[in-house]
């Protein structure tokens, strides 16, 4: 079996990882080889030697590389000693093959690469979960308290970061040959807190200890420019060269994590891109006393890599982010064109040996910096480049908004990438030519077209710039493809029919059933066969035994432990007490208006009013819970997570909806918090406008782990309710096109108001400040949006969903029918592995054998 050298033959980076472990190790001695891989289950007991010898090599990090006792080690320190150790035994993985070079690997660019915490992610995929269990315990140590010491690897936000996180461990345990390319940030995107209701932001300190995981490159180091000015130069007769002379440069290095595929059996690499100044400080001027302003350049350019995000609400903000997106797209191409250079020599053969994913237009200005580095730097000419950089690019699309498909001014772009505007310009002459000579030269149809977006001031349309440059598009669900086909691609895509393809999103399934839900995954071994650890289309098995009492009781009682551990982590972050029994209702996700969090909220005070109106009732007893952060500069989100709070005071502290209706926002929600949210999960809120989310796969996570889904017809919903059965989901709301259809009725928000008493009550309440006491008006912006405009169609979707929601009342108390339909959707979700989706994308994107 191939395995994956992290670092290219023929330069200063040729060290495996192997070797660089052993240079970089602060001095620990090294260990005997890694014992053969055992096969994984819940259930199989290490042998005493592999235990002996793993807690030897933790107690020789912790000496050695840490510099503690076990006496003076902190729980912070045994993690890192773990970490280290089971990093050895990645190198170890490594080491078969090492030498060999792949026929072609997967370049994936993504900005987020939401990871998480490793450990977990390591002991499973090595198989030795209960072997670090045992020999942590041999030391007084318990391998929970270690797990929890790891810090989350702030590197993502949302759907985005994680989906990258699950394909590049996918691609490792599908023997992929890849290496991941982002930005190894500071501080990521922010530390979330409540305060009194209010989000605050803090930075996520999670590097303050350093990573115990990565590898320090400074041999793979790249200058990226910005600025300057480009001059021309004749070479021969005819042919003119340009050369940018930059006005200021900055150093990416390289940081290196390892990622280790299931059963160890291949390795890739995650490369994240610091941001370093050529010079970190201006002597003289210190020496002058100018102590500040001796380092103000270093801050400049250590800024680019220092938080996930930055608010693009000021042009300096604009500015920083170009600037991030620039930098690590500008470092990770100069590696992969020097790696082939050094493997392959000429670089017109990239096609045949590499392939470029773009994940989302934040890495789009791939596309002028690959045909500047073989233009410029390697004296391509202009039709070979462009030959090489349309058959190596893919692009994945993630959204239909207009908003969030990324546009750049075009002074903004002459500013900062002065070379890249002049490219760009004659990729968009040439393609507009190219119309011309087809007979499409009406004005309205190339300015559809073209790169350069003129009705608003000229900007570069980034997204048409990355279908121009990609040999396919992908959407990310069935429905999103279409979509695009049908609307913001619409006339490219007409250009080029078979450009955009679709490959519905997938998650690992080693992360987000083996991992989080150890109870599950023990139950469908014990159910199926320990084959299922490999194969997740025998999950289908349990569908077998959906009806069956004692099997249900099994299953409840993994959910019960679920959700009794779930009960203690509101408890502690929240200080608010929740009954297990009752049904956990969870919406986690970005706050953001499409997602629609507010029309949850809205129907929460809807419940609450009908509490409250009829209290001897029979109510089925539910806990809310909301997990999500706000972008900082997104005044109405953050106002939808204050209202959600002051609900939760109100409803949570009123004696006569006690037990049947507490509300939860958990703060800071993070991949770590989601492993403990998600097989707790009853009830998986997926209830975005149709036509706007582009897949979801916190929709697949949870759906997996045996949560019912209530949703609308948007995203992976479609796909999940055709695997599960409409008879195992709750749909409501309006489809894409009755979306679109309503939207063009006037007054509709008004209208549906109107009709609705319950939503006007609930409206009312809101509106008049009865969850704001001390501020009427508080809530008021989000009532007046909802009445003028309602651009996600709350109104319109609102009365269903209440359907929807009490038909989940009835479900929940039908048990035996409830946990029939929590079984099917487990059974029949292994289609939606992030390996599927790998093996599609390799097939028929990238053009990569899968083993």
């Amino acid at each position: 079996m191939w395995n994956e050298k992290l670092t290219a033959p023929g330069n200063a980076e040729d060290a495996t990882i192997a070797e660089a472990v052993h240079r970089t190790a602060a001095g620990a001695p090294d260990q005997a080889p890694a014992q053969p891989f055992a096969r994984a289950t819940p259930v199989t007991a290490p042998s005493s030697a592999a235990v002996a010898e793993l807690r030897e090599a933790i107690l020789a990090k912790l000496a050695y590389a840490i510099g503690k006792t076990p006496q003076t080690a902190r729980e912070r320190d045994w993690f890192a000693a773990t970490a280290l150790a089971l990093r050895d035994r990645i190198v170890d993985a490594c080491r078969a093959g090492a030498g060999q070079v792949p026929n072609k690997r997967v370049y994936y660019l993504s900005l987020e690469f939401l990871i998480g915490r490793l450990l977990s992610d390591a002991m499973n995929n090595l198989g030795l979960v209960e072997t670090t269990r045992a020999a942590l315990r041999d030391l007084g140590i318990e391998l929970d308290s270690v797990e929890g010491a790891e810090p989350d690897a702030a590197l993502g936000n949302g759907g985005l970061g994680r989906l990258a996180a699950c394909f590049i461990e996918s691609m490792a345990s599908l023997s992929i040959p890849a290496i991941g390319y982002g930005i190894r940030y500071d501080h990521g995107l922010f530390r979330q807190s409540l305060e009194d209701g209010w989000q605050k932001e803090a930075p996520e300190t999670w590097l303050a200890e350093g990573n115990p995981w990565e590898f320090v490159r400074p041999e793979a180091t790249y200058t990226i420019g910005f600025g300057g000015h480009v001059t021309m130069q004749s070479v021969s007769e005819g042919v003119i060269r340009r050369q940018w002379h930059p006005a200021e440069t900055v150093r990416a290095v390289a940081h290196d994590v390892p990622v280790v595929g299931w059963r160890g059996r291949h390795v890739n690499t995650l490369r994240l891109w610091k941001a370093e100044a050529e010079t970190p400080v201006e002597l003289a001027r210190f020496n002058g006393g100018d102590h500040v302003g001796a380092v103000a350049a270093r801050a400049r350019v250590e800024a680019i890599s220092r938080v996930l995000y930055p608010s693009d609400s000021s042009e300096a903000g604009q500015e920083l982010r170009l600037r991030q997106e620039y930098f690590f797209t500008s470092a990770s191409l100069q590696d992969l064109v020097r790696r082939h250079v050094g493997e392959r020599g000429d670089l017109r053969s990239l096609p045949d040996h590499a392939a470029i994913q773009l994940n989302d237009t934040h890495p789009a200005i791939a596309v002028p910096e690959l045909m500047r580095l073989l233009i410029d730097d390697h004296g391509l000419t202009w039709e070979d480049a462009w030959h090489v950089t349309t058959n190596t690019l893919g692009y994945t699309n993630h959204t239909l908004l207009p908003e969030a498909l990324e546009t750049w001014s075009v002074d903004l772009m002459e500013r900062v990438l002065p070379r890249h505007m002049q490219i760009i310009y004659l990729i968009n002459w040439m393609h507009l030519e190219e119309q011309g000579r087809h007979g499409r030269a009406n004005a309205a149809q190339l300015a559809s077209v073209s790169l350069i977006e003129e009705a608003n001031g000229k900007r570069v349309r980034m997204g048409h710039l990355a279908f121009l440059g990609a040999r396919r598009v992908n959407g990310v669900s069935a429905l999103h493809t279409d979509l695009m086909r049908s609307t913001v691609f619409k006339d490219l895509h007409a250009l080029d029919t078979d450009k955009i393809v679709n490959k519905t999103n997938g998650i690992t399934f080693r992360r987000w059933l083996h991992n989080c839900n150890p109870e599950l995954t023990r139950l469908a071994v014990e159910t199926v066969g320990e084959g299922v650890l490999d194969r997740p289309e025998l999950l289908t098995g349990l569908a077998d035994h959906a009806a069956d009492a004692g099997f249900q009781a099994r299953y409840r009682a993994m959910r019960r432990a679920r959700k009794e551990a779930l009960a203690k982590v509101v408890a502690e972050r929240t200080g608010i007490a929740v009954d297990p029994e009752s049904l956990f209702d969870v919406q986690i996700k970005r706050i953001h208006e499409y997602k629609r969090q507010l029309l949850n909220v809205i129907e929460t005070v809807a419940l609450y009013q009908a509490i409250k109106a009829e209290p001897n009732r029979d109510w089925t007893p539910r806990v809310k819970i909301f997990g999500g952060k706000a972008a900082p500069s997104y005044v109405q989100a953050k106002l939808i997570i204050k209202l959600a709070c002051d609900v939760a005071r109100v409803a949570n502290d009123d004696p006569d909806v006690a037990g049947r209706l507490k509300v939860v926002f958990l703060p800071n929600y993070s991949v770590s918090l989601a492993e403990a949210i998600i097989p707790a999960a009853d009830l998986s809120e997926q209830i975005s406008t149709a036509g706007m989310e582009a897949s979801g796969t916190g929709n697949m996570k949870l759906a997996l782990n045996g949560a019912l889904t209530i949703g609308t017809l948007d995203g992976a919903n479609i796909e999940i309710r055709d695997h599960v059965g409409p008879d195992n989901i709750f749909i409501f709301g309006l489809d894409a096109a009755g979306v679109q259809a309503r939207m063009d009725e006037p007054d509709y928000a008004k209208a549906a108001i109107a009709a609705s008493p319950r939503l006007a009550a609930a409206l009312d309440l809101i509106g008049s400040g009865g969850f704001s006491p001390d501020d009427p008006n508080r809530f008021r912006p989000i009532v007046d949006s909802l009445v003028h405009e309602d651009r996600y169609l709350l109104t319109a979707d609102f009365d269903d969903y209440w359907r929807a929601q009490r038909a989940v009342d009835a479900a929940w108390n039908d048990p035996a029918a409830w946990w029939r339909k929590a079984i099917l959707n487990t059974a029949r979700m292994a289609w939606f592995s992030s390996d599927r989706s790998m093996r599609e994308y390799a097939e028929e994107i990238w053009r990569v054998r899968v083993a």
